[in-house]
C-alpha cells in the first residue's frame, strides 16, 4: 500500500505542475494569436483540463464500468464549482465578467439541462451523444465568432508576449499529457484504496474519482488567481462544465451506451442543476460580479455537506 500512496502523491504534484505551464502557454497562445484570454479558458484550457475526465470514461466504458463515467462528469462538475471554484475564490477573490453571466453561464446551465433530459431513461444513447457532440461543434464555432466581435483592446491583456508559438504549443501538448498522465495515476490508486474500503462505484465515480480528475481545473484556477489571470479562473470552469458534457460524455456514448445509474439520476444530477444556480447567484449582480472568499467558504460548506449526504 506504501507504493499506492506514493503514486498517487506523484499523479498530484505533476497534476499541478502540468496546471501551471497549461496556464502560461494557453495564456501566450492567446497573445500570439489575439485571441481574448476569456475565450482560450472556456475553450482550450478547459478542454485540456477535461482530457482526464474523457480518459477515465473511456477507459470505464472500455472495462464493463458505464456507470463509472457518467458518475464521474456530474461529479466533477459538481466539484468543479463547489470545491475548485470555491477554493480559487478562498486564496483571491474572483471578479466574474458580465459575459460570464450573461451568455457562458447560460449556456452551461442549457446543457446541464439537456443531460437531466437524456438521463432520465437510465442511459445515454449513441444518437443522444451525437447530439452532444454536434452542440460541441456549434459551442465552438459560437465561441470563435464571439471572440471576432471584441474589439481589438479588449482582446489583448496589455502584456508582452515572451515565449515564442512553437515552443507555447509544445509546452501546452506537453502539459495537456501530463494533467492526463497525473489524473490517470491519482485515479487507479485513490480507486485502489476506495476499493479496499468498499465504497458503492456510485460514491467512488462521483467523489474519489471525479474530485480526482477535477485536480488539473483546482491546479489552473489557483495558479491563474494567484497570477490574476481571473477570466481563466472562471472561464475555465464553466468551459469545462460544458465540455465534460458534450464532449466527454458525447464522445464516450457514441463509442458505447453509457449506463445511468437511478441514485445518479435522481439525487446527484439535480445536485449538479442546482449548484448551477448557486453559482448564478453568486455571481450576481452582474455589475459587481465578484466572488467573495466568504462565498467560497459558503460553498465549500455545502460540498461538505453534499459528501455527507451521498454517504
Amino acid at each position: 500500500m506504501i507504493k499506492v500512496y506514493f503514486l498517487l502523491l506523484a499523479g498530484l504534484l505533476l497534476l499541478f505542475a502540468s496546471g501551471k505551464y497549461l496556464v502560461e502557454s494557453s495564456v501566450a497562445i492567446s497573445r500570439l494569436l489575439r485571441i481574448p484570454t476569456m475565450i482560450i479558458g472556456l475553450t482550450v484550457v478547459a478542454f485540456g483540463t477535461s482530457a482526464p475526465e474523457l480518459l477515465v470514461s473511456i477507459q470505464a466504458a472500455y472495462s464493463g464500468l458505464p456507470e463509472i463515467a457518467m458518475g464521474n462528469i456530474v461529479g466533477s462538475n459538481i466539484s468543479n464549482i463547489l470545491l475548485v471554484l470555491a477554493i480559487t475564490a478562498v486564496i483571491f477573490p474572483i471578479p466574474v465578467s458580465v459575459s460570464s453571466v450573461k451568455q457562458d453561464w447560460p449556456i452551461m446551465m442549457v446543457v446541464s439541462l439537456l443531460l437531466f433530459v437524456f438521463s432520465l431513461n437510465g442511459w445515454l444513447t449513441p444518437g443522444e451523444g451525437l447530439v452532444l457532440v454536434l452542440l460541441l461543434a456549434i459551442y465552438i464555432g459560437y465561441l470563435v465568432i464571439r471572440s471576432r466581435g471584441i474589439k481589438g483592446d479588449e482582446k489583448e491583456p496589455g502584456n508582452q508576449v515572451t515565449m515564442r508559438w512553437w515552443v507555447a504549443v509544445s509546452i501546452f501538448l506537453v502539459s495537456c499529457a501530463g494533467l492526463a498522465f497525473g489524473a490517470d495515476l491519482l485515479v487507479k490508486n485513490t480507486s485502489i484504496i476506495a476499493g479496499e474500503l468498499g465504497i458503492s462505484k456510485r460514491v467512488i465515480s462521483i467523489t474519489m474519482v471525479a474530485v480526482g480528475t477535477s485536480i488539473p481545473e483546482l491546479a489552473t484556477s489557483v495558479i491563474a488567481a494567484l497570477k490574476k489571470e481571473t477570466d481563466i479562473s472562471v472561464g475555465n470552469i464553466i468551459g469545462s462544465n460544458i465540455m465534460n458534457i458534450l464532449s466527454v460524455l458525447g464522445i464516450t456514448s457514441i463509442i458505447g451506451p453509457v449506463r445511468v445509474d437511478p441514485e445518479i439520476a435522481r439525487f446527484d444530477v439535480p445536485w449538479m442543476l442546482a449548484t448551477s444556480i448557486l453559482l448564478l447567484l453568486l455571481m450576481l449582480p452582474a455589475a459587481r460580479s465578484r466572488i467573495t472568499r466568504w462565498e467560497g467558504i459558503l460553498m465549500i460548506l455545502i460540498y461538505l455537506l453534499y459528501i455527507y449526504m451521498i454517504f
